[in-house]
């Protein structure tokens, strides 16, 4: 258990007393903090009673003040890395500032990651400044690229999702580092554009919604300000479960033990094959807890409302990272990854795949395999997962048709998919937790590599079929565990397609609840 940090060591007997590493220790208290903060926030500095000035500046200085806390003297690298991308962005024309803004910030990150891990501490999966400097480089890409198609690309050069995001001016120094640095994310995230938070600061978030449904802003429309409190209170005791179970399930289910020699030699497969289920499903829910805490922050501060539900309910999933249902019963690779890691599905849709015309699927796994880090068994599960992709989808077009006759058919689909997508999925992430080289080929070797050798058959006998449906514009494509392959059928059974979640990515969100009269 790490025991130094470059942050603050107040934390450090209670470090002690619950056995976790002192940076994890203190990313917690932090983002509790944050979440304190964000209720006094929307409270006392709302919109309706301050200027957007005092709010960016708050909002930046309190974000600074808890990388500090967590990271001491490396937190310097956030300011760095965003203060040399908007010199960048103010010089270079705005033609190729986006090329350069790009090549720089995860050049950056590259290099901080390597160091890292190759030169302070190899192997320490625990909290660390590069995390957040990963969300703060999808940050300055996405604005990079968004600046310029609101100034420099013609409207009909742009996609719709483009056109929605476009940023017509260069923003502010303090408009950008509240951006990229605001107490709301900077730790954990998630990424949101920078159209929605500027939204959001200046308090024009029910006007913009209902220019999305209605086309046209409307500035004296009169409705109650939504509340956050219930859906906070949700994902807060979401937050209590998944760390409880984390605190728990990972001691009794360590990944590790999948490739303890003598479990390998007296276990049976059925046997190796539950615990690889269990132990993968015991390592979820650290992603679980953070990344929902980090959505509950936002939402405390009064940041992602979008509309409403077909229900009437509020929806505040502007900014989810996940749905975890949508995890757990996933019944196809696709689906796991359609909800998983939201936001940077979306990123890794909107600064590579739709921007690239020649093999845009191979350069978004391989963005997202240079941004996730240098550990070799990031690339193993990129590679994998690739192959599960590509050959999921050949076996669903060609089978999936067959059980649909019936209900009882399709439950017994459903049944088997469910039990093969946990297999796959956990067989291919398992290299991403063990970190290293030689205990993921220990891995796979392990199982004589029999789930790629599947894949590689089923893509050389199993025929591509074509799709029945057109495409009219690109669908989002983003590499497997944080991304979602959106190529397969829209018609997914029971997916749950949170990835399009965000409003600049759902034009058919309703702002008003349906039983509103209309204007």
């Amino acid at each position: 258990m790490a025991t130094s940090t470059t942050g603050s060591t107040v934390l450090l007997p209670l470090s002690h007393a619950v056995q976790l590493p002192i940076d994890q220790v203190n990313f917690v208290a932090c983002q509790l903090f944050a979440l304190l903060a964000a209720i006094w926030f929307r409270t006392y500095l709302h919109s309706s009673k301050t200027s957007s000035l005092i709010r960016h500046v708050v909002a930046t200085l309190l974000g600074l003040y808890l990388a500090l806390f967590c990271f001491g003297w490396y937190a310097l690298h956030f300011i760095v890395q965003s203060s040399i991308s908007y010199f960048i962005m103010a010089v270079v024309g705005v033609e190729h500032m986006h090329k350069y803004c790009f090549v720089f910030a995860l050049g950056y990150l590259t290099l901080c990651q390597i160091a890292r891990v190759y030169i302070f501490d190899y192997g320490q999966y625990s909290a660390d400044f590069s995390g957040p400097m990963m969300i703060i480089t999808q940050k300055i890409t996405s604005l990079a690229f968004e600046i310029r198609d609101g100034i420099f690309c013609k409207e009909e050069t742009l996609t719709p999702s483009q056109r929605r995001l476009a940023v017509r001016r260069m923003p502010s120094l303090l408009e950008y580092l509240s951006y990229c640095c605001n107490f709301m994310g900077i730790l954990c995230g998630p990424l949101c554009s920078y159209k929605d938070y500027v939204t959001f600061i200046e308090g024009r978030s029910l006007q913009v919604k209902g220019a999305e449904v209605n086309g046209k802003e409307d500035l004296k429309y009169d409705h109650k300000e939504p509340s956050p409190n219930n859906v906070v209170v949700h994902k807060l005791v979401v937050c209590a479960i998944s760390l409880g179970f984390y605190m728990t399930a990972t001691r009794i289910l360590p990944v590790e033990y999948n490739i303890d020699e003598r479990f390998q030699e007296t276990s049976s497969v059925p046997t190796r094959v539950i615990y690889l289920y269990f132990s993968l499903l015991a390592a979820r829910p650290k992603y679980y807890f953070a990344w929902t805490l980090a959505d509950a922050i936002n939402n405390a501060a009064g940041f992602g409302f979008q509309g409403y539900d077909k229900d009437g309910e509020e929806d505040w999933d502007l900014v989810s990272n996940l749905n975890i249902k949508g995890i757990e019963f996933s019944t196809s690779f696709k689906m796991f990854i359609d909800n998983w890691n939201i936001q940077t599905a979306l990123w890794l849709k909107r600064v590579c795949y739709e921007r690239n015309s020649l093999n845009p699927t191979a350069k978004t796994f391989l963005l997202s395999a240079v941004w996730h880090g240098v550990y070799p068994g990031y690339y193993l599960t990129f590679f994998t997962g690739s192959l599960m992709t590509l050959a999921a989808r050949n076996i669903r077009n060609n089978v999936r048709h067959h059980f649909l006759q019936s209900p009882e058919l399709k439950l017994i689909y459903d049944v088997m998919t469910w039990i093969a997508t946990q297999v796959a999925i956990s067989y291919t992430v398992a290299p991403f937790v063990l970190l290293s080289v030689k205990p993921s080929l220990q891995f796979y070797s392990s199982w004589y590599y029999c789930l790629h050798i599947v894949c590689v058959l089923v893509l050389l006998l199993m025929p591509a079929r074509a799709r029945k449906k057109e495409r009219t514009e690109k669908e989002p494509i983003a590499p497997p565990l944080e991304k979602a392959n959106k190529e397969e059928h829209n018609s997914e059974h029971n997916s749950h397609a949170t990835t399009n979640n965000n409003s600049s990515q759902r034009e058919e969100t309703a702002w008003r609840r349906p039983s509103a009269p209309p204007q």
